[in-house]
């Protein structure tokens, strides 16, 4: 008997290690199913006359002349490669603010929503931060504001809402939540019930026709509705909306 037993413990741990090696694997190759930017956005990666473009531990849009007046560092959906947001990340930069896109380990923000910490810490001279972005990676910016209220002055939401227990409503941040009414991925629902969440003083921008999808440049998304707008009209208002924000925190100089 003990020998069965022993042989029956043995296979158990067998089937169980390959259960996790199984688990394991669909996570990574899940992972790994990353959305490519579009020709747009690869374009917008070349550095112009009026924006410095970098690209090496982050992706640096900054304005080609001056000091930026404030910082905003962007953290990217989950399973978005950052060069997505080139477009409007050198958009936002060129109205003069130094733009930050953050690659995420396996491509996930809820891995590392403290990773603008060490932006803020690369720039000194940069005095005054916002911290934002899209879908998941807006849900790990409002966390990281969460917990560093002292360090970040604006939150820009892209599609996207505090969760859990993170709670700015007393936060004495700026913040701005912008959404489109034909996201198949956030619900209106969502976005009213993170209200209780942030500061009295949000901005709501509800963009009319905008999608999940069209606030980066990386084509469709799963499960996502259908645009009825073109995506460079939903980035204009994206980018505007996002410049305001900045506006409203900048160092004038």
């Amino acid at each position: 008997m003990p020998a069965t037993a022993g042989r029956r413990a043995v296979r158990a741990a067998g089937v169980l290690l390959a259960l996790a090696v199984i688990v394991a694997g669909g996570f990574l190759w899940w992972t790994a199913q990353v959305m490519a930017p579009m020709p747009q956005a690869l374009a917008a990666m070349q550095s112009g006359d009026d924006v410095v473009v970098e690209s090496s531990r982050w992706l640096v849009f900054r304005p080609q002349a001056g000091t930026p007046r404030a910082g905003l560092v962007l953290y990217p959906g989950a399973k978005v490669d950052p060069r997505a947001y080139a477009p409007p990340a050198r958009a936002i930069a060129a109205a003069g603010y130094v733009v930050v896109v953050v690659p995420m380990p396996l491509h996930l923000a809820v891995l590392a929503p403290a990773r603008a910490s060490d932006v803020q810490d690369a720039f000194p001279d940069v005095q005054r931060w916002a911290i934002g972005g899209h879908s998941l990676g807006g849900a790990m910016a409002a966390r990281h504001a969460a917990r560093t209220p002292l360090r970040v002055h604006g939150l820009l939401l892209w599609a996207a809402y505090p969760a859990g227990r993170d709670d700015l409503s007393a936060a004495g941040l700026a913040s701005t939540s912008i959404f489109g009414t034909r996201d198949g991925l956030v619900s209106r629902a969502e976005i009213e019930a993170s209200r209780a969440q942030l500061p009295a003083g949000t901005q709501w921008i509800e963009i009319e026709g905008g999608n999940h999808a069209q606030f980066g440049w990386y084509g469709q998304q799963p499960r996502d509705l259908p645009a009825t707008i073109s995506r460079e009209q939903q980035q204009r208002e994206v980018v505007t909306a996002s410049i305001a924000l900045l506006d409203a925190i900048a160092v004038d100089r």
